[in-house]
């Protein structure tokens, strides 16, 4: 943690020209970025990186972009609408791979066993019926935004594990993460998977019932990814390092102060502050504090990939037709940014 403060001051402190000359890298002028990001505790790096100026520490003058769902944010990445985002594989992201207009060029959120991750929620209503584990979820409804997208592959995971055809189970299209909170809480679907920090709200209202943990299915999940065009990629590689040098800078922030609590209560208290004020703010603070702390996920250190688990979501979704089957890993990935793992 003290590295991760030192770089800090050093940023901040000193300016953006005095940061990188100490740094040992080259000052550019800032320049105009957008980074796409959903109200989720997940996306806090964004917010923390924001909130202390690291991006601006890196010469690049970023905004925030507010989506609700995977697919909109790569199209609007492949557009050149938004420079950069951070959520999950999906369809829409993977197809436009094809075109070479996006590329994933680090990792996010993921599943780690030893902590809580996405919980697998059974309805009130389903629960009574008797879902009240995993291996019961042949016959039901499961909520997805779309085919193909990140809802969807967990599920297949969790299928996949207890050996239940994917035939058995009923997906419902709801196109937001909103809708299917609320398809939940009536009992209109069965089933579901979502972080814990929403998930901690469900639970607390009664209409859902925690049935599982997709660590137990997919330990080495990949959730979420870092990606930006093509474009961006390739001719802009001063701009896109410095995005995640930046934005790494943050996940070590984060990771120290709720993830391995190895932060000193004031740092936590800081962290947990930034994150409410984009995340659940219609909240009171203490109760969203308990949340975040009691549902944290690890992101990935310096923005590493987990390869293994991107080309597994990549191959699962040639296998099933919603892809191209002349989809290549490197056409969907830049690995020349990260690490891979």
């Amino acid at each position: 943690m003290k590295l991760a403060i030192s770089r800090r001051q050093a940023i901040v402190g000193l300016g953006t020209a005095g940061a990188l000359t100490l740094l040992g890298r080259p000052a550019f002028a800032a320049k105009k970025v957008k980074l796409g990001v959903m109200r989720l505790a997940s996306h806090a790096p964004s917010y923390i990186a924001c909130e202390r100026g690291y991006y601006k520490g890196e010469g690049l003058d970023l905004e925030l972009e507010f989506f609700e769902a995977a697919q909109p944010m790569a199209m609007a990445v492949a557009s050149g609408e938004v420079d950069y985002a951070v959520t999950a594989m999906s369809v829409g992201l993977v197809s436009l791979a094809q075109t070479d207009a996006i590329k994933v060029i680090g990792g996010a959120l993921s599943e780690e066993k030893g902590l809580v991750g996405t919980v697998i929620l059974a309805s009130e209503k389903a629960y009574r019926a008797g879902v009240v584990t995993p291996r019961a979820l042949s016959g039901t409804t499961f909520g997805v935004t779309k085919v193909g997208s990140s809802f969807h592959y967990m599920c297949h995971k969790i299928a996949e594990a207890n050996g239940i055809p994917m035939s058995e189970i009923s997906l419902r299209r709801l196109q937001k993460v909103g809708a299917i909170i609320s398809a939940l809480e009536s009992g209109e679907i069965d089933a579901w998977a979502i972080q814990g920090s929403i998930a901690d709200k469900l639970l607390a209202g009664g209409n859902a019932m925690q049935i599982g943990l997709v660590s137990d299915y997919a330990p080495n999940y990949q959730v979420t990814t870092v990606f930006t065009s093509t474009k961006n990629a390739a001719n802009e590689r001063e701009q896109t390092a410095a995005f995640i040098r930046a934005h790494s800078t943050a996940v070590d922030d984060y990771n120290a102060a709720v993830v391995d609590k190895t932060a000193t209560a004031e740092e936590v208290d800081d962290v947990l502050n930034i994150v409410h004020k984009y995340v659940d703010s219609e909240r009171p603070l203490h109760a969203a504090k308990e949340t975040f702390l009691s549902s944290a996920m690890r992101i990935k250190q310096g923005c590493a990939l987990a390869l293994d688990s991107v080309t597994d979501q990549l191959e699962w979704l040639k296998a099933k037709k919603m892809v191209s089957k002349t989809i290549t890993p490197e056409m969907l990935f830049d690995t020349s940014y990260v690490e891979t793992i």
